[in-house]
């Protein structure tokens, strides 16, 4: 059986690894989202707490023994602390200038941790091993599913979603959001609303790290790895709207869907279909998809 004369287990296969990047994209745009939707900054050090945190899963494994389900949990807790202290040290002194400085701080922040794993561990990529609950494959009939990446897309939609209910929908997301628009008010209601801030920016980081942990059995581990996806993020967040964290949710699953049909009917495209569907939007919505109009 063929769709648009594509044998229809290659059309499949090439929407699964659309939807497993799209589910990346989707967990590092939310990161990236709920850290400038709720502090205004531009955290270009996103993609490099990613890589940290694919590395903590490999350190932890290669010298621990500390394994996969473990680590989990791990590698967000260390990422997300190590977020805590950027933000007290550093982030703290440019929330009430020009974001630009925050921008320029978070790639600077970026480079230096590239270029500290690219001396400890080298160009050359680590391997990482999925773990032996979700090794093989589940044949469905018309195409066989590879069980780890069906708990990527899973675990990714399960935390994304999860994410947005406790921002949107719960007391302590309120919290969050009147804390960003009105600090002097929820302060003079009992908050601290600069530790609140400070969990927040950590929260951020913690995602990144989870990303990074869920990306490194399928992908090789190298220093380059988030510099490599951090500009198809933004793209992503761009699109989506600056600070929606739905929108960078479904933006990310979208384009990462869009991206693997652009590999079956026209693969010289898929590297920039991201970044023309990009400058369509803008043209167009200069917020984004979802984002609100100033």
């Amino acid at each position: 059986m063929e769709i648009f004369g594509i044998p229809i287990q290659a059309f499949l296969g090439q929407l699964l690894l659309g939807l497993v990047n799209g589910s990346f994209y989707a967990m590092l745009s939310l990161g990236l989202a709920v850290i400038f939707g709720l502090l205004g900054i531009v955290n270009f050090a996103h993609g490099a707490l990613y890589m940290i945190g694919a590395y903590v899963a490999f350190v932890a494994l290669d010298s621990f023994g500390i394994n996969y389900w473990f680590v989990l949990l791990l590698a967000p807790l260390v990422v997300g602390a190590l977020g805590v202290v950027i933000e007290r040290t550093l982030l703290k002194h440019l929330y009430k200038i020009d974001p630009i400085y925050g921008l320029l701080l978070t790639f600077g922040l970026a480079l230096i941790a590239e270029g500290m794993f690219r001396e400890k561990f080298g160009v050359s990529g680590q391997q990482y091993p999925v773990p032996e609950l979700l090794q093989g494959a589940t044949n469905l009939g018309f195409m066989v599913l590879p069980n780890y990446r069906a708990w990527v897309v899973f675990a990714s939609l399960t935390v994304c979603l999860g994410t947005w209910f406790i921002i949107e929908r719960t007391r302590l997301g309120a919290y969050l959001r009147a804390g960003t628009e009105n600090p002097a008010l929820v302060q003079a209601f009992g908050i601290n609303v600069p530790v609140m801030v400070m969990l927040t920016y950590g929260a951020g980081a913690g995602l990144a790290a989870l990303a990074g942990v869920l990306a490194a059995p399928v992908i090789q581990i190298t220093p380059l790895m988030g510099s490599n996806l951090i500009i198809i993020v933004f793209a992503v967040v761009v699109i989506g709207g600056m600070g929606s964290i739905l929108g960078s949710i479904l933006t990310g699953l979208a384009l990462g869907l869009i991206e693997g049909l652009t590999k079956v009917f026209y693969p010289e495209a898929s590297s920039i279909v991201v970044f023309v569907i990009m400058a369509i939007v803008l043209m167009i919505r200069p917020a984004g998809l979802f984002g609100k109009e100033a």
